[in-house]
């Protein structure tokens, strides 16, 4: 029986570019840094409101283990932006990650807006679509996607206007309020491969 050799460095690799302040009109997206570490920060993660629709809501957090999910994200190669308002009163109102398989060129986007004070002002939406966009032209990933219980109806807007298609349902995924709920995908595609 013959043996098959196999070069595990023959595959070219697409590499992520260092993430990068992005601007919009009302936002700043930055790479997530020390000043970002705050109570206000881990408060949001221990807000029920707040991780209602969130896989964060089965655990409590501290500044300890925020440091360590932020140093797991820099050390897979995955984009951590805080979103931060032009507004001084609000500044930093949440964060926008990415999970990138660069060997595929796709990315997963996740975002928590932590500040309720921020809901409802299309803050969400101008950041998922600024990082969409960055992944989509900067990062050269050729597809897009993002996740969420089908009962969170703010996040399933967020993703459908910033230009995102269905992508697939896991039926029962969750458990909300004792409740079996859908995970819903969308996801959105280089415009050369739309």
């Amino acid at each position: 029986m013959g043996r098959h050799k196999f070069s595990l460095g023959s595959r070219p690799r697409v590499r992520m570019p260092t993430p990068e302040v992005i601007e919009t009109s009302r936002l700043r997206l930055v790479p997530f840094d020390e000043r970002h570490f705050t109570a206000r920060y881990v408060g949001w993660l221990n807000d029920p409101a707040v991780v209602r629709f969130n896989e964060q809501r089965h655990r409590r957090h501290d500044l300890s283990g925020c440091r360590e999910w932020v140093e797991a994200m820099r050390a897979g190669g995955h984009p951590l932006w805080a979103i931060e308002t032009n507004d001084p009163a609000l500044g930093h109102v949440g964060n926008i990650a990415a999970y990138v398989d660069p060997a595929n060129r796709v990315a997963d986007v996740t975002i928590l807006i932590g500040e309720r004070s921020a809901w409802g002002h299309g803050i969400g939406v101008e950041a998922w679509q600024a990082v969409c966009d960055w992944l989509l032209a900067r990062g050269r990933m050729r597809k897009v996607s993002g996740g969420t219980m089908a009962a969170n109806r703010a996040m399933v807007r967020i993703m459908e206007r910033a230009g995102m298609h269905p992508d697939g349902i896991r039926t029962g995924q969750f458990l909300l309020d004792g409740q079996a709920v859908d995970l819903v995908h969308y996801a959105r595609f280089a415009p050369a491969l739309a």
